[in-house]
């Protein structure tokens, strides 16, 4: 295929392809040597020793409630204990999870709110350092 020696001066119309095998070689090296730092697995949540030995840990669940009290501004409650504002609300919540290991808290609104009215809570959840808020619909009570 074209190794003849003939004397033609002209322009050749072969392709030379030993640079490109060059080029293909040194990228497959690349790749290879790449591949292997690519992180694979799930990432996990290893339980932590509590802060404070001494403390009473409460394992219930945390449920902020937003209710609707007909004067304009909704009523905040965790779990069943007595109605708080909003202002005292990150405190309450800060006090609560500082001897907790899981962070986690449920939101529940009244579906007469708005959602403008749960979102400050959630903000105060965050600010408390809840690590993971999960919101309760009427879907999710219901069971379906």
């Amino acid at each position: 295929m074209g190794m003849g020696g003939g004397g033609g001066k002209g322009a050749r119309s072969d392709i030379n392809v030993t640079p490109l095998i060059d080029v293909l070689l040194v990228l497959l090296i690349i790749f290879m040597v790449i591949q292997p730092n690519v992180v694979r697995g799930l990432d996990t949540l290893v339980p932590q020793p509590p802060k404070d030995k001494t403390a009473d840990v409460d394992n219930r669940t945390i449920v902020v409630q937003v209710k609707a009290n007909g004067k304009g501004t909704p009523t905040y409650q965790i779990n069943e204990d007595p109605p708080l504002n909003l202002t005292d609300l990150t405190e309450k919540l800060r006090t609560i999870f500082e001897a907790r290991n899981d962070k986690v808290m449920f939101v529940k609104g009244d579906p007469s709110l708005d959602f403008a009215a749960v979102t400050p809570v959630i903000d105060d959840g965050h600010a408390a350092g809840v690590d993971n808020i999960g919101i309760i619909t009427p879907r999710v009570e219901s069971g379906q």
